[in-house]
């Protein structure tokens, strides 16, 4: 099957042809037909087989000869959780619609508003935005989206997981009702059904391949090692196989910059890419890896998706991620589009938890490899297939209790209820319980307290203090005032 049988106009079909494509991957085969007809999609396949294409190329054979946007105004709205996701599909989007009279903008957070907003100005076709700057937009009357036709969620899930989702709903709340409305995704959890369920009407459903599985032309390679040494075999490994371009993957910020500096001892190039770092750091170390400036581009999960790289041979995982799910995305950069990749793992004996999740989560244990020179003093244990264990529920949120009058009357009826059962039922047994566990005191006869007397005690007046002479003590005067002098009480008779 060619493009050409999908429905798809001359001009895309000759842009495919610029870039070397001339079969569709299996979900575009299934999602372009749909959606050139009008239908909503959810569509879950795995990283690296082609969403992206999946929906750009329908989305702009539909808005092609279409009336234009108005000033301000968005014909068609793609979503994406990061700022290099949106960069890339905004990069797929004007070439692929390179010989169409459309256009196409990108917006995200990190750099300049007013630049954005002099685009927005005329009004776009395709717009390309993350839900926060998206919104900074809106709330200054930058772009509007009452002409919204097309409205595109791409990773979806990772959306979720980043805590978008109110932008989205507000986004949705100003959308017009008659839209396309389409969610891309690698992964499909339960958060993301019951989303769809109420922005999908009547959608078409397709799931290329199994959750949270790798493609099949990816190799899994790991090696064990210490911790210590992790660096030092990173080095040997690129310079031993001669790897040209190599993407690493580190847990914390922090390791990325220190593993930079290392590789760069040992006159290897490298940059990194992580949150710390201004948008145009980003946006300079992706452009020096793709150009093939820099050897090395050492990133965090913030990379794992969204970055496209076209036969990018070599993933490593100098350290495996905190959560499973990543793992799949960080190795699904390499072997993109049918492409033969490589995924390497440098595990220790302390991330033996790791392993063991992301061995289960895939459903098979990864292949072992010693590297002569550096093997480990501390061995790594095997593993097993965990069963699928059930998430906790999440516990419930408490309430507070509100006081009302009818509650506590309420209440109080309750209580006497329960007082007099008792003590129908089980005086005596009371009785002998409290007698048991509270011994009475034994008073001797004839002494008995004398209670406090509180009459006699407010009946005695406070006698005035007295000098050292024996004259009373006066208070002082008030705001410099002579103070009066008392009278002289006369003696009782």
């Amino acid at each position: 099957m060619t493009f050409a049988s999908l429905g798809l106009s001359e001009p895309l079909l000759g842009a495919l042809a610029d870039k070397g494509y001339e079969h569709p991957t299996p979900v575009q085969r299934q999602a372009i037909p749909s959606i050139i007809s009008g239908r909503d999609m959810m569509a879950a396949a795995q990283t690296g087989t082609g969403k992206t294409a999946g929906f750009t190329l329908p989305l702009l054979e539909r808005l092609n000869g279409g009336k234009s946007a108005n000033p301000n105004c968005v014909r068609a709205l793609v979503l994406t959780p990061t700022r290099e996701l949106a960069a890339q599909v905004g990069e797929s989007v004007a070439q692929y619609g390179k010989y169409l009279s459309l256009r196409s903008a990108v917006v995200f957070g990190g750099v300049k508003i007013n630049p954005q907003m002099m685009k927005l100005r005329s009004g776009v076709d395709v717009l390309v935005a993350t839900p926060g700057r998206l919104m900074d937009l809106y709330q200054q009357n930058a772009v509007k989206f009452n002409q919204v036709e097309i409205l595109v969620l791409d990773e979806a899930d990772r959306m979720l997981d980043m805590g978008f989702i109110n932008d989205i709903r507000k986004i949705l709340a100003l959308m017009p009702k008659q839209r396309q409305n389409l969610l891309f995704s690698a992964t499909f959890s339960d958060d993301i059904r019951t989303l769809a369920k109420g922005l999908l009407h009547n959608p078409i459903e397709i799931d290329i391949s199994h959750r949270n599985t790798a493609t099949t032309t990816v190799s899994q390679l790991v090696h064990p090692v210490d911790k210590s040494k992790k660096s030092a075999l990173l080095v040997h490994l690129i310079k031993e196989n001669s790897w040209e371009q190599v993407l690493v993957f580190t847990r914390t910020k922090r390791g990325a910059n220190r593993l930079v500096e290392y590789l760069g001892k040992n006159n290897i190039s490298a940059a990194a890419i992580h949150s710390n770092k201004s948008q145009g750091a980003r946006t300079r170390a992706l452009a020096d890896f793709k150009n093939g400036k820099k050897q090395v581009l050492v990133a965090t999960d913030l990379a794992a998706r969204g970055i496209d790289i076209s036969d990018l041979p070599h993933v490593v995982n100098f350290d495996l991620p905190d959560v499973a799910e990543n793992y799949v995305h960080r190795i699904g950069r390499t072997g993109r589009a049918g492409a033969v990749g490589e995924a390497v793992s440098l595990v220790c004996a302390d991330e033996i938890e790791l392993l063991s999740d992301i061995e289960s989560l895939t459903g098979k244990l990864l292949k072992r490899k010693m590297v002569e020179g550096f093997e480990p003093k501390h061995n790594l244990p095997e593993t097993e297939l965990k069963k699928n264990i059930a998430p906790k529920k999440p516990k419930k949120p408490k309430v507070k209790k509100t006081f009302t009058a009818d509650a506590h009357l309420e209440e109080k009826s309750v209580n006497k209820s329960s007082v007099n059962r008792t003590s129908k039922n089980g005086s005596d047994s009371n009785s002998k319980t409290q007698s048991k566990s509270k011994p009475q005191s034994k008073s001797k006869p004839g002494k008995r307290k004398r209670p406090f007397d509180t009459d006699s005690v407010s009946k005695r007046k406070r006698k005035p203090a007295k000098k050292s002479d024996g004259q009373p003590t006066r208070k002082k005067p008030r705001h410099g005032k002579p103070a009066r002098p008392r009278k002289k009480s006369s003696p009782a008779k």
